[in-house]
């Protein structure tokens, strides 16, 4: 059983012998998420979802990489941890929450790449992200599991394959990612964008980074190229399709991610249906007249 704020409020040593209120804080797809004021104090209190380690959420390595990703300034810093229950008490942002639409802007592009490029100079997360593997993980969860996942799924590996093959070719060093960059994981306080919630976070190639959150806010072809430009100061055609490659990865494993949540998540979200939205656009991508274009633009450096 997971705990209840209730079950958490009395054990945290910051606001011991005060006075406190909670309130909750909307958007989470997998944890439980908590606003406490403690006189003019506010924190955030992080309580996991159930079964998420059937999501290849590790909570060490989601607290070690959040604390290294707080010494950049642009992640909230962790103020208390409780060990048993991987309550994780955060500092408030006071700030807006963003939304796919409210990013879509090339200002607001600009400023996601800065975040992200602040973000990637983190010291060197615990461990390595790869969205093929995690593919192949939650696979074995599904079928562990019996979890439905979308009609010819497997049909499409050989083309997962395919990807994988052009990036092998050309390596990228990669860096400290969040990996799960979907708009309401970052908070505009007025002056730079916030980045939040690290379950999925590792090294990875930055261009995972940048395709997938292009991906979650609808980035068109433009708002990518902004992206791109801002954060290597140039927006090659091998640089944009190797983003355009890894955003049709995150379609591929954020399905499988859907799916799972689907059969064990007990918040109220239609997870099956955005599962089939995202294989649908997968589908599109392995079978659109870029695709053969892009790795080749990717192989070619």
């Amino acid at each position: 059983m997971n705990p209840s704020i209730e079950d958490v409020i009395g054990r945290v040593s910051l606001w011991k012998d005060r006075d406190v209120t909670v309130s909750d804080l909307s958007g989470g797809l997998t944890n439980a998420n908590y606003l406490v004021r403690a006189g003019e104090d506010r924190y955030v209190v992080r309580i996991p979802g159930r079964s998420t380690e059937l999501l290849a959420v590790d909570r060490a390595n989601e607290r070690h990489n959040a604390e290294a990703a707080a010494t950049t300034g642009v992640a909230p810093p962790i103020l208390e941890y409780l060990e048993d229950l991987n309550v994780m008490v955060l500092a408030f942002v006071d700030g807006r929450t963003m939304s796919s639409e409210a990013l879509r802007t090339r200002e607001n592009a600009r400023r996601m790449a800065q975040s992200i490029k602040r973000l990637h100079t983190a010291p060197r997360f615990m461990h390595d992200f790869d969205m093929f593997r995690l593919v192949e993980f939650y696979l074995r969860v599904c079928d562990e599991h019996e979890v439905r996942v979308p009609e010819g799924f497997r049909d499409r590996l050989p083309d997962v394959a395919e990807i994988e093959r052009a990036f092998a070719e050309r390596p990228m060093p990669t860096v400290p990612c969040h990996n799960d960059l979907l708009a309401e994981n970052y908070i505009d306080d007025g002056r730079q964008l916030w980045i939040v919630d690290f379950e999925y976070s590792g090294n990875d190639d930055p261009c995972f980074e940048l395709g997938d959150t292009a991906q979650e806010c609808g980035f068109d072809d433009d708002l990518r190229a902004v992206l791109c430009e801002t954060y290597f100061d140039e927006a090659t055609p091998a640089l944009l399709a190797r983003m355009d490659l890894h955003a049709v990865m995150a379609d591929v494993g954020w399905t499988l991610w859907a799916a799972i949540q689907a059969r064990i998540s007990t918040i109220d979200y239609d997870f099956w249906g955005w599962a089939v939205e995202r294989w649908d656009r997968a589908v599109t991508a392995f079978d659109g007249p870029g695709f053969g274009r892009q790795l080749d633009a990717v192989r070619a450096g």
